[in-house]
């Protein structure tokens, strides 16, 4: 006992983002839902790919050569979308937040944390399955060699895609803390404009009907490997930049709701 009173004799260690990091691992990591869901993602994206390469052939000449892949990935996104929800609105089902919020009272940190370990499971997984889906395209198909920016939207560019929508589910799921609802929602982001634009028909709403085409996320995926639904729409990396725009508004949103708002 010391003049100034009780000292504990256990180190006390200043925390840090890697401590905030380190946790969101484990969690993501130990939770079957992560590794069914990331499980499921995979089997699309490449078992979907290699049907759609077999089903091609070697006989008929494809170009662009990578573009089999589109398929398999939109449907992977979908449970990329799943899991990015998932991450954070199933600690408020639980009412695991509470614990989590009280190991780090750092609102800020505890988000970011998740961004991070999310986004970069979720970047590293898809493109090694949108790799190894257009290597076998690439030895599988026939048509002309793509080129380097091919190969990079269709891998990288692909991957990037598939991560920021996934953390964009995970702003939406701080923002409305209901797992079906935010799911739903994204549903919606990513199915609702094409289908609004099957109905729109009349000439009076033609360019609303292209618009929806043009920025859907169906399109914007398949313009990254080369087969816009429309000619007229954003190309080559643009797509990516307008998902990575609107994803941090969206999670700009999520850090003001997450600071100012009770648990």
């Amino acid at each position: 006992m010391g003049a100034g009173g009780y000292v504990s004799s256990i180190p006390v260690r200043p925390t840090h983002l890697g401590h905030a990091l380190a946790s969101e691992w484990t969690k993501i990591r130990s939770v079957r839902s992560t590794m069914w869901t990331l499980g499921v993602m995979l089997l699309l994206i490449v078992g979907i790919g290699l049907l759609a390469t077999l089903a091609a052939g070697s006989e008929r000449e494809m170009d662009p050569l990578l573009a089999v892949g589109f398929v398999g990935v939109l449907l992977g996104s979908l449970c990329v979308i799943t899991l990015g929800v998932l991450s954070i609105s199933s600690e408020y089902g639980t009412g695991m937040i509470r614990t989590t919020l009280t190991a780090c009272p750092s609102r800020v940190r505890v988000l970011t944390a998740k961004a991070i370990v999310f986004f970069g499971l979720a970047l590293v997984i898809t493109t090694i399955a949108t790799s190894l889906v257009a290597l076998l395209d690439f030895g599988m198909l026939n048509g002309p060699a793509p080129t380097t920016d091919q190969w990079l939207r269709a891998t990288l560019g692909a991957g990037l895609y598939v991560a920021l929508l996934g953390l964009l589910a995970l702003g939406v799921g701080t923002l409305l803390r209901h797992s079906a609802g935010a799911i739903s929602t994204m549903m919606g982001v990513v199915l609702l404009p094409m289908l609004l634009a099957l109905f729109l028909q009349g000439e009076s709403v033609k360019e609303l009907q292209k618009a929806l085409i043009e920025y859907s996320v169906p399109s914007a995926l398949a313009t990254l490997y080369d087969i816009p639904f429309l000619s007229s729409g954003p190309s080559g990396w643009t797509p990516l930049w307008i998902l990575a725009g609107v994803t941090a508004v969206v999670l700009g949103g999520a850090y003001a709701a997450i600071a100012q708002r009770d648990v």
